[in-house]
């Protein structure tokens, strides 16, 4: 099978990017397959790492947290990959990304109500980036739209 993305793929990714639960009998009902088809798409998707994860979204004021985004611009000597690795291991930061603009990183950090805590931990989060030139906090209120594709 070839390594190459189709139509189909797209189809596939789009429906479980909507509701990731679906079986692959669903899927191939939906999309006018056989269930086996689905099967080895998938399977080929997932080992070439189109598909990374599948994973839940989560209503983080429902639960009693904030979502804060963090832009980050440092000094252009310091090591980006370095500063990715310890933020890695960091259980405050759901998400980490390299970005091109105004920021060299944008991280997601998910935190309590209480702003004194939110302060200390986003306090211990940038002391492991060393050379930070600028940094943005913007607290998410309502994620209104998510679509992967």
């Amino acid at each position: 099978m070839s390594d190459k993305i189709t139509a189909i793929d797209i189809r596939i990714l789009k429906l479980l990017a909507k509701n990731a639960r679906l079986t692959y009998k669903e899927l191939a009902e939906l999309l006018g397959t056989t269930r086996q088809r689905i099967s080895r798409r998938m399977n080929r998707l997932e080992q070439n790492g189109v598909v990374l994860k599948y994973t839940v979204i989560p209503n983080y004021d429902a639960l009693g947290y904030i979502h804060v985004i963090l832009g980050v611009t440092v000094k252009p000597d310091v090591d980006l990959d370095e500063i990715v690795e310890n933020l890695k291991k960091d259980e405050n930061v759901k998400i980490i990304q390299r970005s091109l603009g105004s920021h060299n990183l944008v991280l997601h950090i998910i935190g309590p109500k209480d702003m004194r805590k939110l302060e200390k931990i986003i306090t211990e989060v940038t002391k492991k980036i060393p050379g930070i030139d600028h940094l943005d906090i913007t607290f998410v209120t309502e994620t209104v739209k998510f679509e992967a594709l």
